[in-house]
């Protein structure tokens, strides 16, 4: 009993004399290596980082804002439920017609309180809504069975290719055409249309 009670202490000592050495001087070592630590210097930046978009927010988009006081083109629909008779009848008379590459404001599909300004083909009409192909100068298209080459022209400054998009139609209201861009040349419209036509039912 006596030797039990003579080993309990033993061990008590053992692990007060231990205990202090670990927080005396171990303990600051393990700290100033800590501090000196890139990973750890950069860890807490991040998490100070994290803290402050949390508390303010996510920074603000690049992409410019709808428009005040005009119309937008905001119905992006399955070309195929757009299907009716398309001709080539450009007239530069102020009147938006088909053949006609024309410039509104597009909603994001993704974000649709944003957009941009860009070229639209147009195809057909219903009434006062014309219905338009969306344009894009991004190369990517290139290889999409989606989108169509329609070359260069006065659509663009910067004389860029361009591509169309066949499988969405844009509802663009003539009230929100910004100017009138160009006349599509007659045989380019006439592949674009033959694709509707082979693709999406129109006649």
């Amino acid at each position: 009993m006596a030797s039990s009670s003579w080993n309990l202490r033993a061990f008590q000592r053992f692990l007060v004399k231990n205990t202090e050495n670990i927080v005396f001087n171990e303990a600051p070592k393990l700290v100033r290596q800590l501090q000196k630590s890139d990973t750890l210097q950069r860890g807490i930046q991040q998490g100070i980082r994290i803290g402050l978009d949390v508390l303010t927010g996510p920074p603000p988009s690049n992409a410019p804002a709808l428009p005040a006081g005009r119309p937008v083109s905001k119905n992006f629909v399955p070309t195929a439920h757009r299907a009716r008779r398309v001709s080539y009848t450009p007239d530069l008379d102020g009147r938006a017609d088909p053949g006609e590459i024309v410039w509104t404001w597009v909603t994001f599909e993704d974000d649709p309180t944003r957009g941009k300004d860009r070229p639209v083909l147009v195809v057909g009409r219903d009434r006062d809504i014309l219905l338009g192909l969306m344009l894009s100068s991004q190369d990517h298209h290139r290889d999409d069975p989606n989108w169509i080459s329609i070359g260069t022209g006065s659509w663009d400054y910067d004389g860029r290719a361009s591509w169309v998009r066949l499988d969405r139609v844009l509802d663009v209201p003539e009230e929100g055409i910004r100017r009138e861009g160009a006349i599509l040349a007659r045989e380019v419209f006439d592949v674009v249309a033959a694709r509707l036509r082979a693709d999406y039912s129109w006649s």
